[in-house]
Parts: structure tokens; sequence; C-alpha cells
């Protein structure tokens, strides 16, 4: 039986290639990965089969172990499968000379095994393309069948996946997209490292795009795709287990057999949800596709119809040792959306959010410990020594720091806390570990909302006092408590922060409670998603141009993301070569994404030691002019009086120091006896207007050049006088017809 063409699964490949290592493509291997079951019929039980083909040597070899419960005679059809194709199909009998096994002929009541290496003729050798060999996380099954020889009954059914060894998911993708947030951390840091050091003097970097949130968003968003409960290809599927760490999963088996002993003494069920049944079970996907978590080989026949009879070694000595020790291994667990995706990375799902609780509670561990051991280091350098005078904001400020960096963890974390926290309450069954979800949701969403309250707040009496909300970006106490939500958004947008949680919120919450139902969420998502790209194009919030333009990309590709989601759903029914397809593109435009912003990120960094923040500059002007105005003396005016009004920071952060207001006042009495703040209430400077008493002057005289003065040449003789004020309405002092005149 020959291969039939199949012209798609060439151009899938090349495709596939791209994705693909170079340092991958030097084995010829195909092998099988896990099996599961495809009969009601136990007449015959498997509990192992591995099988491998080497191309290079043309050898296939395998190993059979399982049980039987009558001899029989059996005929074996091989289906193999490649992107939803029929590929290759073909029977054979164990009994005929060319393809004897000896275990299998006639198959034995009771434990069988066999073991053997067989040689193929290279004319069913040249029938396996080239491309099998190197196209990552191949979609291929193969299906074994065995029926009675002489009634024709299925008394056994076998499906394996087909692999080549190579896959996406490999360490150094997930390392590199690490080194790419943490990238993101130090720059978008490094200001706020400076405002501490400066005694929170410096407006944040979050200006600065992408940022660490932005950045480490983009990696939740691939992450949280392959949770949705839609059918995706293998490559698809392998490729977001890179970004698990985003989302707080990261396999730690000594953490997993803690969090099962937690959950055991917590009325938690762990006869199959612990880690030790994951490491002993196959995943079958809702397509059909399964693979073992353990990693062992646990595969089936698919090329078992190409086996030509070369040397066989029967060991059927060994075949009670071998059926026992594979026993385990023929547990077989259905999985999709979020179990799916956590119990392939040996996370099981009821340890899902104690296992991202734990791992946050390490990072904020090691937060607190870094800060305070920096602070250590700052107070045994001051003992012997002076320290650079930058670091002594962050010497008397390392609270603030240490709160601020939590706060921001919180709102990173948010949505897939969200997620977790309703995930736990839906499917863990540890009293313990929902109150525990039940307790942090509630203090993270707390924490948001109070800061969410107390900007508001701040910002409706900053437009009742000033007539605007300039105060959140110019007032150094508000940037200092707040900006983390709002530092990168302009001044009319500052309320974008609210939005942006929401949007948090609903995703989590979208994924977790429709799980299972991939056809919901993707349609909730993308409804989701278009929302915030519309609020983006719409208002254009971001501080910088750059800004707007990265996060608006991002969004884009966002929504694109969920649109392509749609041809795995499996209601619409579209060809699993549309999907691969589909699935390759994703590839490719989020990993376009993510090396787009690693080059931003070193742009930034570049950027950030050139140019400053603009909110910090504007405030630093506004701070400058306030102490030059404050400085001002009758000798010295520095042309004030001629500055123009509307560059006149009247609002700024300094003018509502009750120091400087106290210090206004002392010199103001000081000068011409005036009382306390003599310009309270008045309006702001304005062009010069001559008085209209002026207009009765006469100039003809130099007697009548002030009005009701006395001569110069005196009266009678009398000696001259100097000249008075005039009265000009009232009796004000000098004071007050200057303010009355400017």
């Amino acid at each position: 039986m020959m291969l039939r063409p199949f012209s798609t699964f060439s151009t899938i490949s090349l495709l596939l290639l791209g994705t693909l290592p170079a340092s991958g493509l030097a084995d010829q291997i195909l092998k099988t990965s896990g099996f599961s079951t495809c009969s009601a019929d136990t007449t015959i039980t498997v509990q192992n089969v591995d099988l491998q083909y080497d191309a290079d040597s043309k050898q296939v070899t395998f190993n059979v172990a399982g049980t039987s419960t009558k001899s029989m005679n059996v005929t074996a059809v091989l289906n193999v499968t490649a992107y939803g194709t029929k590929v290759y199909q073909n029977s054979f009998n164990p009994c005929n000379a060319t393809t004897f096994v000896e275990q299998l002929c006639p198959l034995p009541v009771g434990e069988f095994s066999a073991t053997g290496v067989q040689t193929i003729p290279a004319s069913y050798a040249s029938m396996i393309p080239a491309i099998a060999f190197s196209v990552p996380d191949i979609s291929a099954q193969a299906t074994l069948e065995l029926k009675e020889l002489g009634t024709g009954d299925e008394v056994a059914c076998l499906t394996s996946d087909v692999t080549n060894g190579k896959t996406v998911n490999v360490p150094a993708v997930s390392y590199v997209a690490a080194s790419i947030a943490g990238a993101a951390l130090l720059v978008t840091g490094a200001s706020a490292i400076g405002a501490a050091a400066a005694g929170g003097s410096s407006a944040g970097a979050g200006t600065m795009s992408p940022s660490f949130t932005e950045v480490i968003g983009v990696f939740q968003g691939i992450a949280m795709n392959g949770m949705m409960s839609v059918n995706y290809p293998p490559v698809y599927r392998s490729f977001t287990k890179n970004f698990a760490f985003s989302s707080g999963i990261i396999p730690w088996t000594a953490m997993q057999t803690s969090i099962d002993n937690f959950r055991s003494s917590t009325g938690g069920n762990l006869t199959n949800d612990s880690v030790q049944f994951l490491r002993n079970a196959t995943l079958v996907y809702s397509d059909g596709t399964n693979s073992s978590v353990s990693k062992r080989s646990f595969d089936g026949f698919m090329s078992g119809a190409l086996m030509i009879r070369d040397s066989l070694n029967t060991n059927a000595a060994n075949a009670s040792t071998n059926a026992t020790s594979s026993d385990s291994s023929s547990i077989q667990t259905t999985v999709h959306g979020i179990q799916a995706y956590v119990e392939q990375l040996s996370v099981p799902q009821a340890n899902t959010f104690m296992t991202v609780l734990l791992i946050v509670a390490c990072v904020i561990a090691a937060i607190a410990v870094g800060i305070l051991f920096f602070k250590v280091i700052l107070e045994i350098w001051a003992l012997f020594g002076s320290f650079p005078k930058g670091l002594i904001g962050f010497r008397k400020h390392y609270w603030g720091t240490m709160a601020r960096s939590i706060v921001n963890l919180i709102l990173v974390l948010y949505g897939v806390w969200v997620l977790y926290c309703i995930f736990q309450f839906t499917h863990g069954d540890s009293w313990a570990a929902k109150t525990l979800a039940g307790v942090t949701l509630g203090l993270f969403t707390g924490v948001l909302a109070f800061f969410a309250f107390m900007i508001w707040r701040t910002a409706n009496q900053l437009k009742k006092a000033e007539g605007d909300v300039s105060g959140l970006y110019d007032n150094k106490a508000h940037w200092l408590k707040y900006s983390l939500f709002y530092d990168s958004y302009k001044k009319d947008f500052w309320w974008l922060f609210v939005p942006a949680i929401i949007y948090m919120f609903a995703k989590g919450c979208v994924l977790a409670a429709a799980d299972g139902h991939g056809l919901t969420q993707t349609i909730a998502q993308l409804i989701i998603e278009c929302l915030m790209l519309g609020l983006l194009i719409w208002n254009r919030p971001y501080e910088r141009r750059s800004g707007n333009v990265i996060n608006i990309f991002i969004q884009v590709v966002r929504a694109l993301s969920v649109v392509c989601i749609l041809v795995f759903v499996e209601e619409l029914g579209i060809a699993q070569t549309t999907q691969t397809v589909t699935g390759v593109v994703l590839i490719a435009v989020q990993s376009v994404l993510s090396g787009a912003l690693a080059i931003l990120i070193l742009a930034n960094a570049i950027i950030m030691m050139c140019k400053e923040n603009p909110h910090r500059k504007r405030r630093k002007e506004a701070e400058k002019m306030n102490r030059d105005l404050d400085n001002l003396t009758p000798l010295d005016a520095r042309n004030s009086l001629l500055m123009d009004p509307s560059k006149v920071p009247m609002n700024s952060a300094y003018e509502h120091d009750p120091k400087n207001a106290l210090m206004k006042q002392n010199s103001a009495d000081s000068f011409m006896n005036e009382p306390a703040n003599p310009y309270a209430g008045s309006t702001p400077l304005r062009p010069y207007t001559p008085p209209t008493h002026r207009s009765n002057f006469s100039v003809g005289s130099r007697e009548n050049l002030v009005s009701g003065a006395a001569p110069l040449g005196g009266v009678s003789g009398s000696p001259p006088h100097q000249p008075t004020l005039p009265n000009v309405g009232g009796n004000q002092p000098y004071g007050r017809y200057r303010e009355a005149e400017y």
C-alpha cells in the first residue's frame, strides 16, 4: 500500500520549518507519544507500547506489553492521518511469514510482551516524506485496530500521536521571553528607582512604551489564548506553553507535592487529580490528540504495517515485569481549556491557584528582601563614608518604594488572578484553597478600588480648587502615591486606568466562567478586545505619540488573535489543515510582536538616557519659576511685571505648600507695611493700562505736574515743599494703588 499524495501537507510543513531552531534538524526519527483506547471492548488490554523508526538506519524498534482474556488469532489494521487527512492504511497478520511476531501468533491468554528490531526495505522507507522528520509538532495520529481473524470482531483499538521529537516548546523561547520582560522591568523601573533615590522628585518612566506592564500583558495574552476551550493544532498549543511563566504557572514538582498534601488535609481528593496521577497519565485533548505528561514513550503501532521481519527478540520471561511496570501508564484523562493548559505543564488543575499563590508570594518576598537588603547596604555605607547624593532619597523612602512595587505587581497580575480564583471556585476541591482564593481576590480588588477612589477624589478636589487635574502630575505628593496608575496617560485621560482594570477583570472572568465553552469564550473575548481597541483609537490617551502607536498595535494584534481563534472553534467545523495554517500565522504574528517589543525596549533605554520624562520636565519648570518669583525684591524685580501671565504657575504644588505660603506672608508684611498676604484673592497679572485720572494732568507747568501739590518755589517765600502723593479717591496706601493699577 502506497502513501497517497498530500500537497497541502508540504505547504504547511514548509511554513512550520520557519519556527524550528536550526539545531533541531539533524535527527531523522519518528516515534509515537502517548496512547489512548478507542474501543469499549476489554478483551485485550495494552499497558505499554513503545515504537520508534530511525530513517538513517531504516530500523523499527518496538516494545509491546498487555493482557488478553482469551487466546485468538488477530489481524491488525493500521490507519495514519496527517492534518486531518488519511495518508496511510494497511493491514497485516502477525502469523504471516513476512510479519511474524511469535507472542502475537496466536495472542495468548494472560500477560504477553514482545520486543524487537526490524529493518524496513528501501521501497517502504521512501514512502515517508522527508519533511515529516523536520516539521515541529507534526499533527499526525496512528490508529491500530485488532480484529479477531475468524469473525472480524474488534477486540482492541489504540490511537497514538506521531512525533519526530521537534517542537516549538523549547526552554530557549521561555528564557528569551523572560529576558524581554526583565529588560522591560529594568527600563521601566529605572525612573522609579531614580524617584526613590532623589527623594521622590522624579516622575515615573512609565510613559515610555512598551513598559513592563505592557510587555508582560502581551505574554499573558498569549498564555491565556492557550487556555481557551478550542481545538488548537499541536504546534500552537506547544507555542503558548512557552509563556506560562507570565501567568504564574511554573512547574516545580516539590511544590506540587506540598500542595497535594495541603489539599489532602483540607478536603481535597487526590485520586485523579494529583502530580502523581499526572506523572502516569496520558492527556487526551478534545480533538483526539494525546500526550504523555511524564514524557515517557507510551506509544502506538504507527509503523507496524511497515515492519518487515529482520530480527526479532521475543522476551516472554520479562512479560510479567513489563506489564506490571507499565500498568499505570494506561491511565487516560480527557482535558480541555484551562485544565489542558496547566496539566500539560505537570500542574494538576486543582493545584492551579495554590501554585500561582505560592509563586507570587515568593516574588513579593524577593521584592521586600531586595529592598531591605539595599537599605542595609546604604546604612552601612553611611557609617564608613558618604554615598552618592542621589541615593539619599531611597534611604528615606524605601517603605514607599516597597509598597509601590507590591501594588504594581497586583496591577500586573490582576487579570490572571481573577482567572485563577474563579477557576478555583468552580474546579477546586479544597475548602482552604477556596477560602484563600476568595480572600486574595477580595484583597487585590479592594486595593485597586481604594486607589481608584482616592485618585478620583483627589481629581475632584483639584478640579474644584484649581479648575483642572494638573496637580495629579505636578504635585509631588500626588505623583508618588498614585502615578503608577496613570503616568503613561495624558492629563485629560488620567481616568483610563479604570477601564484598563475592568478590561483585565472581564477577560479573566469570561475565560474562567465559560471554561469548556469555546464559542462563548471566543465571542466574548472578541467583544472585549474590540471595545478596548475602540477606546484607544478614539481617545489616543498616551502622553507620547509612540505610546499610542505601540499600544494600538498591541491591541490590534490581540483582537486579530481572537479572530484567528474562531477558526479553532469545534462548532464551526473548520478543516484541520486550515487550523494548522492559522496556528502558524498566529505564531508568526505573536513572535514578530515579541521581537518588536524587544527592539523598542532597547531603543527606549537609549532614549531615556537622552530625553527627560515630559511630566517631570513640566513640573521642574514650574518649580523653578516659583522659586524665581519668591526671590523677587523691590530692587530686583527681574522684569517680573513684564512676564506673560499665562506662564505664571499660579496653581503649582509650591503654592500649596504651607511653609512657602507663610514665607510669602512674612515677606509681604515687611514690604510697605502691608497686611499679610496682600495679593490674596487678586486676579492674575494683566497688561498695564493707564488710569483714567491721569487724563486730567496738566503738563504745562512743573507746579501743576502733580495735582494738589504746592508750588516748587514755595508760598510767600516759604521754603519749598517736597512733592506728595496725590489723593486718587480714597486714602489708599501705595501698595493698594499698585495692585489696582496693575
